[in-house]
């Protein structure tokens, strides 16, 4: 249904000509699911934007062939190209929160798309997003299509965002990481939805994402991409149980879970290259644990190893690199310390309640109140954890808001949030501050949460003299450094924008920001739901190291269970504004008391081997 030949897109950018997709083919037959796995950065929401001839300014397709049923869209205008967009290619974009209009309520947005692309138009098209919006799981559709997109949670903006691609009922379907932002129990909805369209139409997809499990429990066929190249391609089947490249074997190595709860994951050191450069060798050999010499000065043709295409010498010199199945970390079970510090609570939160005025009519009087959190209690002491679960719209992201004082002028706030004994709520002027300091965020979004006027440097040294003003402007600078090199990311970030990143990298600077002043406790909003599996290991690592030393706490909000079995010590499940369930995370994960954290756990992808064939 869709094929792509030798596919090769370049971007003119200061640092000279980066080849994003250097020579990219893969073919997708009619009702399948081609998943396009890989670290961030490494060329795969780039290809999706050149299947739908939407690349930036300053990038070009500069050879290859994109085949829809046999047709070359690249040889088509642009008035023709717009009716395949969105008709008979439709796409899921990454960032639902700068895809969607913030000045065009939703549904007149799904209107929009179903107008441009189908027969139906006025009452019927409403009609049909109202459906839609139900289908992909977002509550009271008939009142929320007339809601603008900053009233909605993340994961609710990409239902927004399935439901407008999905409702053009196209052909065929690119979706760049549909389910991120999305609880497990919408997610398992979705993929649902997902399948079904795909037996009654016929859908073809091409699945971008870093979620393995939801690649095993979806996918036929999975091409792993690395530095703008493919270097795997398999059956979902051979690429679970017999990974090839050495790059693919660390990948699923790097996956958290509760066998590896309190040592280290097996993250994949260093970064992509950057690909101004011109390679002579292997672009995975600088980090490969296999590699040899002629693998950093003879460049890697795809070999075959069955059924298997691998890009690696070792199967060119006949060595097959993957016999034997995945082996398991014994450096995540070498180190099982759990802190046994002081229990004293850091932060204690009492009947925390918090209420949106609802406000009507031309001069916007107060008409009722939303109520987005309704007593919740919960304590973490120093040095520990706490995962916050739940689904989307459930109050989750609220709750760490409020307790970092972001919802003052927003919202009347309730209860109490003391930390060492104070309140936050009533804090002013310099204790303010100091409390700022003290507790910092990561944002869900962090392409919202960075000023795209700002260099990374100033972005991050922005916090450092706000809240460390003693520290001098060589020890910043240094400390700049140093907090790059944590995340994964390379010194010449340093001096580029935020829209020059991908969404990963984006969050890599969030979390940079965030550990800039080393605060005392640190609300967690989804800090690697952005992340791929490789870089998510670096993070975790990371984060659980300064807990080791610092003492630092963590108010954990996720919906990835993997990272909870993980990360956290104590689990707190919420419904509707309400914690359902709370206790350690062997009591909750192990035996829930509750129907609803019964359902959520159902609802977690795991990673299957799927039957060959």
């Amino acid at each position: 249904m869709l094929k792509i030949d030798d596919l090769k897109v370049a971007l003119d950018a200061d640092a000279g000509l980066v080849r994003a997709i250097d020579g990219l083919s893969l073919a997708i037959r009619r009702g399948e699911t081609f998943a396009l796995v890989g670290e961030s950065g490494c060329g795969k929401s780039m290809t999706a934007l050149a299947l739908m001839r939407l690349l930036p300014e300053n990038g070009g397709i500069t050879d290859g062939r994109i085949l829809l049923e046999g047709h070359d869209v690249l040889g088509l205008p642009e008035s023709s190209m717009r009716a395949v967009r969105g008709g008979r290619i439709g796409m899921i974009f990454q960032e639902p929160a700068t895809s969607l209009n913030p000045v065009m309520r939703v549904g007149d947005q799904i209107v929009e798309a179903i107008e441009s692309h189908t027969e139906l138009r006025g009452e019927a098209a409403r009609a049909k997003a109202i459906e839609w919006m139900g289908k992909v799981g977002i509550p009271e559709p008939e009142r929320r299509i007339d809601e603008y997109p900053f009233r909605l949670s993340g994961g609710q903006k990409q239902r927004v965002m399935i439901a407008m691609t999905l409702a053009c009922e196209p052909d065929f379907l690119i979706a760049d990481e549909p389910t991120t932002a999305l609880d497990v129990t919408i997610q398992a909805q979705i993929l649902d939805l997902l399948k079904q369209l795909q037996k009654e139409q016929g859908m073809g997809m091409l699945l971008i994402t870093h979620d393995l499990a939801v690649v095993s429990g979806m996918a036929q066929q999975v091409a792993l991409m690395y530095a703008g190249q493919i270097v795997e391609v398999a059956s979902a089947a051979d690429f679970f149980s017999a990974p090839r490249h050495p790059y693919a074997r660390l990948l699923l190595r790097a996956l958290p879970d509760t066998s590896k709860r309190g040592g280290a994951l097996a993250a994949i050191g260093g970064t992509v290259p950057p690909l101004w450069q011109e390679f002579t060798g292997c672009r995975f050999a600088p980090r490969c644990d296999r590699a040899f010499d002629a693998c950093h000065h003879t460049l890697p043709a795809m070999e075959q190893a069955g059924a298997t295409g691998v890009r690696c010498l070792l199967y060119r010199e006949g060595a097959d690199a993957a016999a034997s199945p995945v082996p398991a970390d014994a450096a995540a079970r070498a180190d099982v310390r759990r802190i046994e510090g002081n229990e004293t609570a850091l932060l204690e939160v009492q009947d925390l309640s918090v209420r949106f005025p609802i406000r009507k009519g031309l001069l916007q009087r107060t008409a009722g109140a939303f109520v987005a959190v309704d007593g919740v209690s919960f304590a973490i002491p120093a040095g520990r954890t706490l995962a916050l679960v739940g689904e989307s719209g459930c109050g989750k992201t609220t709750t760490g808001k409020a307790i970092v004082q972001l919802l003052r002028h927003q919202a009347v706030i309730g209860g109490q949030a003391l930390f060492q004994g104070q309140d936050l709520f009533t804090l002013q002027g310099e204790a303010l501050r100091e409390a700022r300091r003290a507790v910092q965020i990561v944002f869900q979004d962090p392409f919202a949460s960075l000023d795209p006027r700002m260099r990374v440097f100033d972005i991050l040294e922005e916090g450092l003299i706000a809240l460390r003003p003693d520290m001098a402007a060589a020890a910043r600078r240094e400390r700049l450094h140093t907090l790059v090199d944590q995340v994964g990311l390379r010194r010449d970030a340093l001096q580029r924008y935020p829209h020059e990143f991908s969404g990963g990298q984006r969050q890599r600077i969030a979390i940079a920001r965030a550990l800039a002043v080393e605060p005392r406790l640190i609300v967690c909003d989804e800090p690697t739901s952005a992340l791929d599996v490789s870089v998510q290991a670096q993070i975790l690592n990371l984060l659980r190291d300064l807990q080791r030393e610092t003492g630092v706490s963590y108010l954990f909000i996720t919906h990835n269970i993997g990272v909870v079995e993980y990360i956290a010590d104590r689990i707190a499940v919420m419904q509707r504004g309400r914690i359902e369930e709370q206790g350690s995370v062997e009591q909750v994960l192990g035996s829930p008391q509750t129907a609803y954290t019964r359902t959520l756990l159902a609802a977690v992808p795991r990673i299957a081997l799927p039957m060959a064939g």
